[in-house]
């Protein structure tokens, strides 16, 4: 009896997304991705020497993973089988291992693409490590997430990353006109309009797909602007997760362009950070931080200026109190730059890990007691205030240590004062001890 819901081939005859239909047939119509499957490229070279390993595959969305992975089962007549970790569990896995054992006794061997890889657990992970050695499976994974921090070191050491990139106008320029030979039209879109179409996909090619598709769907009789274009279709949201590579990414873009004293970047950074909908006070904090970081005593008042800017905002909220945030960004690019008490600090924390449980000289060590008194506690000990400059050159540092210099400040902005104080000093010390 038949199955109650087989349709037949009304499947075939449904209408496919345009994705689907225009899904590459060979590597060579995958449209990017040069670094990759280019000439001389990893994957080529890997094809051409038939000696194809497992590879992770690392980049964001609708920059062809899974198309790649499963052209790659067809070089190679590999069977194509296909997993996300997000529906599949052990159960699954072991169901996919056993079978591809059978395939192998029968002479075939299997690609398992696993999309989302990084969602697998790490006693998950290690699950695939035997079947990869013994050959039952070749695995290509595919993650948005970095894989030094997701994927298990010994899954790593076992499979090659090769980094997807976002596709970049052209590319997503030469996709349209592949959508356009399909449906067999163009675009009804004047010149900035299309431009703008391209922009909304965001570097991902399904995307520019679907947004084609919708285009198409309208049938207008005259090309649309960028103002039509604009009240039909929404922007694609910013590929951003707050707890992600994106963030880390942005944030380490906005750091570093603070430290690089450019503050359009700074700017840049920050607004593409809000516009993906990153907390202002994560920025906030973090601007702080950079002021203690990078600029330190070299403008003692960037640190004021950040904790005034937070405080505004939690004042004035959002979005005005986005502003000052961004004030203090601007601030803190352009005071001058200093990390001498960053690494004096590292170099203090250091030093005291190395040293132990040195004691302090006796002649620092207060005596209340007559016993202490007698051990020569506080013995020797010169009170600064009746010294001659208020200074006594005394050493403070563990006897067995000796002295050692970690603040070394730099000749920018205050530091430059607080450099004539520490040579100062250092002159009066070495007078005061000959």
């Amino acid at each position: 009896m038949a199955d109650l819901f087989d349709t037949g081939d009304a499947a075939s005859e449904a209408p496919r997304p345009l994705a689907d239909r225009l899904r590459p047939r060979k590597l060579s119509e995958v449209i990017g991705q040069s670094q990759v499957i280019g000439p001389e490229a990893p994957l080529t070279v890997m094809l051409e020497a038939g000696s194809l390993g497992s590879v992770i595959f690392w980049g964001p969305p609708g920059v062809g993973k899974t198309t790649i992975a499963r052209l790659l089962a067809d070089e190679t007549d590999l069977h194509f089988v296909q997993i996300s970790a997000i529906f599949s569990g052990v159960p699954e896995l072991r169901k996919v291992f056993d079978a591809a054992k059978q395939r192998r006794k029968a002479g075939q061997g299997t690609l398992l693409f696993v999309d989302e890889i990084h969602r697998f657990n790490k006693a998950q992970q290690d699950g695939f490590l035997p079947h990869m050695e013994d050959g039952t499976i070749l695995l290509v994974g595919a993650t948005t997430e970095n894989p030094s921090f997701e994927l298990n070191a010994a899954l790593l050491s076992r499979a090659q990353v090769l980094v997807l990139e976002r596709l970049d106008p052209a590319d997503l320029e030469r996709l349209a006109e592949r959508a356009e030979v399909e449906l067999g039209r163009t675009l009804p879109l004047d010149g900035a309009a299309r431009e703008n179409l391209l922009d909304m996909a965001d570097g991902d090619g399904r995307a520019l797909l679907n947004l084609v598709e919708q285009v198409m769907a309208w049938h207008v009789d005259t090309p649309l602007d960028s103002a039509a274009l604009s009240q039909r279709l929404m922007k694609r949201a910013a590929q951003y997760d707050k707890s992600g590579d994106a963030h880390y990414n942005l944030i380490s873009a906005l750091h570093k362009s603070v430290r690089g004293s450019d503050p359009d970047a700074a700017l840049y950074w920050f607004a593409r950070m809000l516009d993906a909908g990153e907390d202002p006070r994560y920025l906030a904090r973090r601007i702080t931080r950079m002021a203690v970081e990078d600029i330190g005593l070299a403008d003692p008042q960037a640190q004021a200026v950040c904790l005034q800017s937070w405080e505004t905002f939690e004042r004035l909220g959002s979005p005005e109190g986005e502003l000052a945030i961004a004030q203090a960004l601007v601030y803190i690019a352009l005071a001058p730059k200093s990390n001498a008490v960053y690494v004096a600090y590292k170099g203090a924390r250091a030093a005291a890990k190395k040293t132990g449980s040195l004691v302090p000289p006796k002649h620092i060590l207060n005596a209340p007691t007559k016993l202490m008194k007698d051990q020569g506690y506080s013995a020797g000990y010169a009170y600064d205030h009746d010294a001659e400059d208020g200074f006594s050159g005394q050493d403070y540092f563990p006897e067995s240590m000796g002295r050692t210099d970690f603040y070394a400040p730099v000749e920018r902005g205050f530091e430059r004062d607080l450099k004539k104080r520490i040579e100062y000093f250092a002159r009066l010390r070495a007078k005061r001890n000959v």
